[in-house]
C-alpha cells in the first residue's frame, strides 16, 4: 500500500473532528499484534479498522483496505496509510523525586556512589513540599506529552522526608487523575526494616496512598531476616512489593535470588517486583540457572533499566571505556515466563544526567541494547501490557474492543521506521481526542532553590 504522506495536523484534526461528533473509524492502521487480537501478518502486525465512540474503542476489525474520507457508518473514515499505533505507555519504575536536581549537584561523577553522596546533599537542603512538587508535576507534564497513562514512582522515604514528599505524591496523584494513573512505592536502605516503629509508620504512609512497599535490598549481613520483615508488613497490610536489588557488578549480589526465596518462604500472595538485578549477568551459569528458577517459581517479576544501568554500572574513574552493558538477563527470565518490563527509572539527576520520561527512546535504548529484535517478537509488551499488570491495571497497556481509546499514531509503518526516528510529531490519542500539549520548558524550574539552567 502507498501511504499517503504523514500530515500530522491534518490527521490530528480529522481526530479530534471525529471526536468532537462522538465516533471515527481510524482505517489502515498497523496494530502490534502483542498488545491487541488479530490476523498477524508476517511482520507481527494486524492491519486494522479501528472505531472509536465516545471515547472508547468500538470494534478493531481486519482493514477493509484504503478510504478517503465519508459519512460511512455515520462516523468520519481517517486513513491512516498503514501507520503503527501503539498503547499509551506504562512505566513501572521512575523516580519523580529526583528527577531534575542535576543542575545543582555538581559534585555527581556518575558513578553510583558519586550519585547516592549527591542527591543525599540535596535532599537534606532542597527538597521541600513546593521543590518536590514543582519536579514532579514538571516530569509529569513530559511523561504525558509523550504518551505514558500509567506510571509508578519509588519515593526516598527516610525521615523527616516521608512527611514531606508523600503529602506531595498524593496531591499530585488527585491533580494528575484521569489522566496519569500514578503509583508509588517507598524507598529505603533495607536496614531500616529493623525498626519496626519506622516500618509501620511508612507501611501506613504507602497504605493511605494505595502504595507499594519497598526497598534498596543490599546485602546486609541479615538481608533474609529483612526480607521476611518486608514481606510480612506487606501482608499485614494488604501491600504489593517493589525492590531495588544487585545493582552492581558485584557477581557476589544475590539479592533478585533471596527475594524469590523470601517469597516462597511466606507464601506471599501480593505482586512483587525486583528493579536492576545487573550482577545477574556477571554470575557463573548455573547460579544464574539456579536464581531464574526460583524466580520462576516464586512468581516474581523484574525490571531492566537500561537508560540508569548503561549510565552507571562499569563507570570507570581512570578514563577507560566501559566493558559491559550493565542489564540483567531478560531473554532468559522471559524464556521462563518470568514478567519482565523496561522502565524510564532516573531523568537528569546524580543517578542518570539525561533523558525525559519518554518511553519510546526507553523502548528504543532497550531494544538496541538487550536485542530485542530479530525477531522482534512480543517485546513491546515490555512496555504497555506487562507493566499494567505487574501494576494491576487492567485495560492499560492494550488496544482492544471495549477499552479505552488510549493509543499513539506515529509516522513509521514498522518497527524499524518507529525506532529509528525520535518522532516527535506522533499523535497521542487519550479518551479518542488527541492531546494538544506542549512540552514543558526547563526554563520553568530555574526558581527552584539552587537551580539555574544547565
Amino acid at each position: 500500500m502507498n501511504a499517503p504522506a504523514f500530515d500530522q495536523p491534518a490527521l490530528r484534526d480529522q481526530i479530534a473532528n471525529g471526536a468532537k461528533l462522538g465516533r471515527y473509524i481510524l482505517r489502515n492502521v498497523r496494530l502490534d499484534s502483542a498488545v491487541t487480537t488479530g490476523a498477524m501478518d508476517a511482520a507481527g502486525y494486524f492491519l486494522a479498522d479501528v472505531t472509536v465512540e465516545h471515547g472508547r474503542i468500538l470494534a478493531t476489525t481486519a482493514a477493509r483496505g484504503r478510504s478517503i474520507e465519508s459519512n460511512e457508518d455515520s462516523a468520519i473514515s481517517i486513513d491512516a496509510g498503514g501507520r503503527v499505533a501503539l498503547p499509551t505507555f506504562v512505566d513501572c519504575h521512575t523516580h519523580l523525586d529526583k528527577g531534575h536536581i542535576l543542575p545543582r549537584t555538581p559534585a555527581a561523577n556518575g558513578t553510583f556512589d558519586g550519585a547516592l553522596a549527591a542527591t543525599r546533599a540535596d535532599r537534606a537542603t532542597n527538597w521541600s513540599a513546593g521543590d518536590v512538587t514543582r519536579r514532579m508535576d514538571f516530569a509529569l507534564r513530559s511523561a504525558f506529552h509523550y504518551g505514558t497513562a500509567a506510571m509508578r514512582t519509588h519515593i526516598d522515604s527516610q525521615p523527616p522526608q516521608d512527611d514531606i514528599s508523600w503529602p506531595a505524591f498524593m496531591e499530585l496523584k488527585q491533580h494528575w487523575r484521569g489522566r496519569i494513573d500514578l503509583q508509588a512505592s517507598c524507598l529505603f536502605p533495607i536496614d531500616m526494616a529493623r525498626d519496626d516503629a519506622f516500618l509501620e509508620r511508612i507501611a501506613r504512609h504507602v497504605a493511605a496512598a494505595s502504595g507499594t512497599l519497598g526497598a534498596v535490598a543490599y546485602p546486609a549481613p541479615d538481608i533474609d531476616r529483612l526480607l521476611d520483615l518486608m514481606f510480612r508488613k506487606a501482608e499485614q497490610h494488604g501491600l504489593n512489593l517493589d525492590f531495588h536489588a544487585d545493582e552492581t557488578a558485584d557477581p557476589k549480589a544475590d539479592g533478585l535470588r533471596r527475594i524469590a526465596e523470601a517469597a516462597m518462604r511466606s507464601s506471599f500472595a501480593g505482586k512483587v517486583l525486583v528493579g536492576h538485578c545487573c550482577s545477574l549477568a556477571m554470575q557463573e551459569e548455573a547460579d544464574v540457572e539456579a536464581t531464574l528458577d526460583k524466580v520462576a517459581a516464586a512468581g516474581v517479576a523484574v525490571v531492566s533499566l537500561p537508560t540508569c544501568n548503561l549510565y552507571l554500572q562499569d563507570r570507570r574513574q581512570d578514563g577507560t571505556t566501559p566493558r559491559w552493558r550493565g542489564v540483567t538477563l531478560l531473554h532468559e527470565m522471559k524464556q521462563r515466563g518470568i514478567p519482565v518490563a523496561i522502565a524510564s527509572d532516573n531523568t537528569r539527576d546524580p543517578f542518570h544526567s539525561y533523558g525525559d520520561l519518554d518511553m519510546l527512546d526507553t523502548y528504543r535504548l532497550g531494544t538496541r541494547v538487550l536485542h530485542l529484535d530479530h525477531p522482534a517478537g512480543d517485546w513491546i509488551g515490555a512496555v504497555t501490557t506487562t507493566p499494567a499488570g505487574i501494576m494491576g491495571l487492567d485495560g492499560r497497556g492494550s488496544i482492544a474492543e471495549g477499552q479505552v481509546a488510549d493509543f499513539i499514531l506515529f509516522e513509521g509503518r514498522s518497527l524499524s521506521e518507529v525506532l529509528s526516528r525520535a518522532e516527535s510529531n506522533r499523535i497521542v490519542v487519550r479518551n479518542g481526542a488527541p492531546l494538544a500539549t506542549s512540552l514543558p520548558a526547563y526554563a520553568e524550574l530555574d526558581g527552584l532553590e539552587g537551580m539555574a539552567s544547565d
